[in-house]
């Protein structure tokens, strides 16, 4: 088993019994993993692979995955930011798939 493999075999198993599933699309799911794996070996920690990373951990705190905002993101629409992270409703299509707008302050992103 290969480590995105590992990290999804562990994320499920903490994840799913707190309601929050993966995606059903496997090859998106693995995409992401394996950039949070990325992020960890470039930053130190797994910050969101959907968003910019300041490399400073205590500026990043809000983004380390799961987000502070995935649990507002999966109550209001379904799915976290990045997709990674979506209700049950949402992988079986009882919520429509929209666009999930991004509540990270932008003092916060760095640029």
């Amino acid at each position: 088993m290969n480590e995105v493999e590992k990290l999804y075999e562990m994320l499920r198993r903490v994840q799913g019994p707190k309601g929050y599933y993966f995606n059903k699309d496997e090859k998106r799911v693995f995409e992401l993993l394996e950039g949070l794996l990325i992020n960890k070996e470039r930053y130190g920690y797994m910050s969101c692979p959907c968003r910019l990373a300041s490399g400073d951990r205590e500026l990043d705190k809000d983004i380390l995955c799961p987000c502070v905002y995935r649990t507002p993101d999966v109550e209001e629409y379904g799915s976290c930011y990045c997709n990674l992270y979506v209700s049950k409703a949402w992988n079986e299509d009882k919520v429509p798939h929209a666009h999930v707008p991004e509540r990270r302050p932008l003092e916060k992103i760095p640029y």
